[in-house]
């Protein structure tokens, strides 16, 4: 016996995912994998013979649903005026395995990305950082810094962007927008020595930042950089800092933050503390004191595209009955 499919675009999605919402179902999520209530499989990531990538990332939850997101990954894009993620996320009911919903996936990674990472930053950074520097002028920019406004009183934000009239623009446009003071900066190492939040947000694959241009006591959301040749921080920021991922096979096979360090023989797999999810949970210290360095590295996980795609069915079914 067959059911309606959803499909659901962008607009659906901006119109409907509120970010404070979409923070506290990732903070759940995050959780839910350490129960086991979800459970997130290693992703697949198919390099094709134009140099971009395929993913596919699969996830399911007992909360009645699993599936996978679809993705073509074009980190050029970019640069270009076009989102370097776009795809769509596939969700089918558990107990027949039918498909209920059809969601555009390029919306939601935005959203809960930087969701993601204001989740971690309230458990990782101190609770009175008040100055963010984003790196990185694109859309995850603009999510990051929505996000991070809900979950900190911030009274200054910095942008970098390897192209600086991006940042300018970045930095006019949203100060306007969500009312705060906004500078976009030439350097990385201007952006970010002042900062208490750190996101790095580039298709970077050599590092950005350096441990030297850090104030004591940062928290960095390291997200950029999803394979293990490449990386957004210097190995002397992983080798000080508190290292935590989203999930731990991730990090040990496709972290190049994590990854190349450890296999120059500048750390050892126990600098890798563990997941963000066990820090939520109380089972692994997070930031121990206020000088710390803390470190998240996102790599993200099907289980919360699929979190937030089950939630906006829902609100979907909901409207139709």
């Amino acid at each position: 016996m067959s059911q309606e499919l959803l499909v659901l675009d962008a607009a659906f999605v901006e119109k409907h995912l509120d970010m404070k919402a979409c923070v506290d179902l990732m903070t759940e999520t995050l959780i839910n994998v350490e129960t086991g209530e979800d459970v997130q499989y290693l992703r697949k990531a198919i390099k094709m013979p134009n140099d971009n990538i395929l993913g596919l990332m699969p996830g399911y939850s007992n909360a009645g649903y699993f599936g996978t997101k679809i993705l073509s990954v074009y980190l050029q894009n970019s640069q270009e005026g076009y989102p370097s993620h776009q795809g769509q996320i596939l969700i089918f009911e558990k107990e027949h395995g039918q498909l209920k919903g059809i969601v555009d996936a390029t919306s939601v990674t935005k959203l809960r990305t930087g969701a993601v990472s204001a989740a971690a930053s309230k458990v990782l950074a101190n609770p009175d950082s008040s100055k963010l520097a984003l790196l990185g002028a694109g859309e995850q920019g603009e999510s990051h810094l929505q996000a991070l406004l809900i979950q900190f009183a911030l009274t200054e934000v910095t942008v970098w962007d390897r192209d600086f009239e991006r940042a300018q623009r970045f930095a006019e446009r949203e100060s306007t927008k969500q009312q705060i003071a906004i500078t976009a900066c030439p350097t990385s190492q201007e952006a970010v020595q002042d900062a208490d939040i750190v996101c790095t947000i580039t298709p970077a694959k050599t590092p950005i930042i350096e441990a030297a241009w850090l104030k004591p006591g940062v928290h960095i959301n390291a997200v950029g950089a999803c394979t293990a040749d490449t990386r957004e921080l210097a190995t002397d920021i992983v080798q000080q800092a508190r290292f935590f991922g989203d999930n731990e096979e991730s990090v040990l096979h496709e972290a190049g933050d994590f990854l190349i360090p450890l296999n120059d023989g500048a750390i050892t797999n126990e600098h890798y503390l563990g997941t963000i999810g066990q820090v939520m949970q109380g089972t692994v210290p997070g930031r121990l004191t206020k000088e710390d360095i803390t470190v998240f590295e996102a790599l993200g996980m099907a289980v919360e595209d699929l979190a937030v795609a089950n939630y906006l069915c829902q609100l979907a079914k909901n409207q139709q009955e």
